[in-house]
């Protein structure tokens, strides 16, 4: 079984408060945001809807690509987002079925 690892950017709305992160388990994590299981800056300006993920085969590539785009001006994040997600909808479901 391959392991895969993942970018991710949550916001709080459409056009909202943007997270950018990485993860070895994406529904566990996702899922950590939502329920605010840790203080900081996610549950403090309720960043929880998934957005945009994108897998990587190694931990290195996803954590190089995670500093990235977290370095990144906030229009390109954006411009990512709409070219994947137009909508702005919840991806989250969608790793569940």
């Amino acid at each position: 079984m391959e392991k895969y690892y993942y970018v991710y950017i949550l916001a709080s709305k459409r056009n909202g408060t943007l997270y950018v992160g990485v993860t070895a388990d994406i529904i566990s994590r996702i899922d950590q945001h939502k329920n605010k299981i840790h203080a900081g800056f996610t549950a403090k300006y309720s960043v929880t809807r998934l957005v945009y993920y994108e897998e990587h085969e190694t931990i290195i590539e996803a954590i190089h690509r995670e500093k990235l785009i977290k370095k990144w001006n906030r229009s390109w994040k954006i411009s990512l987002i709409e070219q994947n997600n137009p909508n702005w909808d919840d991806l989250y479901h969608d790793l569940l079925t």
